[in-house]
């Protein structure tokens, strides 16, 4: 239940706060005052989309506070058990959206993704708006709305990862069949080419090897000049190699350090320095030795890497891919080998999800033909007392054959209305009349959330189009709705009808102010003596009359006799 908001720079709104209880509060305000405000910021705060446009003029940001008890609410707890966020009995949603239009989402102080945000929204508020009259000529919106009254999620959800399942493998087959189909031709050729590079024989970096061996066969002369000059330098010199200053040289320092002890350090780098200069020597040594041609050898190497990089531009690529190559068409050989036996356990997997699917899809039908009988009765109830008596409601719960199955099941589910006696029933969408369009919603509506355990349900000026005794049996469901759920049912109602407003057990006005300058929106709760005021002005005329005042006061009277008849019946 919604039991606070807070409206800051908000399209007109500057600053506005608001408390709000249980039953059936409603909005009312001048044309153009901006009664919808209210539930496009409780949108907002609850998860909706956000753009710059939403901000005041002249504001650098618009901010929106939703407070809300979750006493019984399973959904919203579980919800904050997953995404490991504390609440004690209450949340606070709290979204700012800036000038250049980012957004920033908090659920009790932290940070919260706006997706998230909207799935714990849903849990929390159930918007009904004058939108919902088109998105109900759909027949997927009637199918979710059927679903959603006789509490088929679970079933749905298992249908419809069935029916994923059974798509999955249905494609996987199809890709496997498609392979089998030039599998033969495939299959010599894959062995062909395996059969050629396991004859080639290609170990792991052999071409990188071949290559570097190759390199240093066309460069023997210069690497064997450089090696002779190193070594005269190093060893074989006759006016004093390297090797020979620095053993002079150590055998100084050993004699000197005999004298001076800071000298043995020194001593001691030299000794290492003379062992690594010979192992370096001996190292050179041995690499000239390797130098000397071996035409034999290097024939054996043009011919190696020409019959490597003739398979190479066979196959169109590098040399060193070759080596890969050969394992993915050995994995793909083996792969096509096994075809057959893969096929036929594909085929298998298929008609055993072919058969979970249709047994998890004729439950949902079957629960969903219940609840069609049950939800077509109340609807065609409240349409008896919504100015279309004798009018008639059914839905129909068509089943498809298992080829033209869907996600959503075997069913096609179309909503059925005859507003008047004697008209056969038709589709929902082919209704031509709009005040009937929007009763019937409304009935559709009312019957549906009435076995839902939405804590806040919003009604977003959804009496258009009815009036007079129509009107306050319209505001008679409206403040049942209210009364559901032993009280703790709370519905928001914006509304231009005076009939529904003295239903309500509170009353919101909505005001424009302006000074000349700028223009901002406020909202006031009503007492008693002001309640009669604005639904004396909401019966019409441009002067408030005492005439319009007692009417005003006996329709509010007339709400609370009702209210104290129903008492008196529990």
């Amino acid at each position: 239940m919604l039991t606070h908001i807070q409206i800051r720079d908000f399209a007109i709104i500057d600053s506005v706060e608001l408390e709000l209880g249980a039953g059936l509060t409603v909005l009312t305000g001048e044309t153009g005052a901006g009664k919808s405000i209210l539930v496009d910021a409780l949108l907002l705060a609850s998860g909706g989309r956000a753009g710059a446009e939403i901000v005041r003029h002249g504001a650098e940001r618009a901010e929106v506070t939703a407070t809300f008890t979750l006493k019984g609410n399973d959904a919203a707890a579980a919800w904050f058990k997953d995404q490991e966020i504390d609440c004690d009995d209450e949340c606070v949603l709290r979204r700012i959206v800036t000038s250049d239009g980012r957004s920033r989402a908090y659920v009790n102080g932290q940070a919260t993704a706006v997706q998230a945000l909207r799935q714990l929204g849903e849990t929390l508020v159930d918007v009904h708006g004058q939108m919902e009259y088109q998105s109900l000529m759909k027949r997927s919106a009637q199918r979710r709305l059927l679903d959603s009254h006789g509490g088929h999620e679970s079933i749905a959800k298992s249908t419809s990862s069935a029916w994923r399942q059974l798509k999955a493998l249905k494609e996987q087959r199809d890709t496997a069949k498609a392979a089998g189909q030039d599998r033969t031709a495939r299959l010599e050729l894959l062995r062909y080419h395996v059969a050629e590079l396991a004859a080639l024989d290609l170990k792991p970096g052999e071409v990188a090897d071949l290559l570097a061996e190759r390199q240093r066969a066309a460069q023997s002369g210069r690497l064997a000049q450089g090696v002779r000059e190193t070594l005269q330098a190093l060893r074989d010199a006759d006016d004093g190699s390297a090797e020979q200053n620095l053993t002079r040289a150590l055998a100084m320092m050993r004699q000197l350090a005999t004298i001076d002890a800071r000298l043995v350090n020194i001593a001691q780098t030299l000794d290492e320095s003379l062992i690594a200069l010979r192992e370096s020597v001996d190292e050179i040594s041995r690499y000239e030795a390797d130098l000397e041609a071996d035409p034999a050898r290097q024939e054996w190497l043009e011919q190696r890497l020409a019959a490597i990089e003739a398979t190479a531009r066979k196959h169109r690529i590098e040399p060193p891919v070759l080596h890969a190559l050969m394992q993915n068409l050995q994995a793909e050989l083996v792969q096509l080998e096994e075809l057959t036996v893969t096929l036929e356990g594909i085929e298998a997997q298929v008609i055993q999800a072919e058969q979970l699917f249709l047994a998890e899809a004729q439950k949902l039908s079957l629960a969903r033909q219940s609840s069609a009988k049950n939800l077509s009765e109340r609807i065609a109830a409240l349409m008896q007392g919504l100015g279309m008596p004798g009018g008639k409601f059914s839905i129909d719960v068509r089943q498809r054959s298992g080829q033209e199955a869907g996600e959503h099941g075997l069913d096609d589910v179309e909503f059925l209305v005859s507003a008047n006696p004697g008209q056969p029933p038709q589709p929902l969408a082919k209704v031509a009349s709009g005040g009937e369009l929007s009763r019937m919603s409304l009935a559709v509506q009312v019957a549906a959330v009435e076995s839902m355990q939405q804590p806040c349900l919003v009604f977003d000026e959804v009496d258009a189009g009815v009036g007079g005794g129509v009107a306050e049996i319209v505001g008679r469901q409206l403040r049942s709705l209210g009364d559901a759920h032993h009280g703790r049912s709370q519905v928001l109602c914006v509304t231009h009808l005076p009939q529904v407003a003295s239903q309500a057990h509170a009353h919101v006005r909505v005001a424009k102010l302006t000074d000349g300058k700028a223009t901002r929106t406020s909202l006031h709760t009503l007492a008693e003596s002001d309640r009669i005021e604005e639904i004396a002005r909401m019966l019409g005329g441009i002067e408030i009359t005492d005439k319009a005042r007692e009417h005003a006061a006996e329709m509010l009277k007339v709400g609370a006799g009702e209210e104290r008849k129903k008492a008196k019946k529990k």
